[in-house]
């Protein structure tokens, strides 16, 4: 509904679609980046999130990473380029409405998938 407006943009950023969650050495999960609930990401999750969002905005539209590797590697962090110093946006990544449909787009995580993430958080949180 936005696609038309020059002073406004929606940008769906997925860097945290196709995420896995961080494994330690051992191959068990690396609860550095967990809060005390090991649910919650603590601070230093956060800003492996922050940095993966700012890089996202920093993409074009169709170009956009879909995963965070947890590194917790500053040098990953992206600089806007001096060429094209601004966020992406449909309009601005080159993208018309007739030639990137986001309804048709298929979602990579089925929508059960959710539920049973949602359902499995309430029941760990309340353990």
């Amino acid at each position: 509904r936005y696609e038309e407006r020059e002073d406004f943009a929606v940008v769906m950023q997925p860097f945290f679609r196709n995420s896995v969650l961080p494994l330690d050495r051992n191959g068990n999960p690396d609860l550095d980046f967990f809060a005390a609930d090991c649910f919650h990401f603590n601070a230093r999750g956060y800003a492996e999130m922050a940095m993966a969002l700012w890089n996202n905005m920093l993409e074009p539209v169709g170009e956009k990473q879909t995963y965070n590797n947890f590194t917790h590697d500053r040098s990953k962090l992206k600089c806007p380029n001096p060429a094209k110093p601004f966020l992406y946006t449909l309009r601005n990544s080159g993208f018309r409405s007739s030639d990137l449909d986001l309804e048709k787009t298929k979602s990579s995580v089925p929508y059960w998938a959710v539920i049973v993430a949602a359902v499995a958080g309430v029941l760990v949180g309340s353990l």
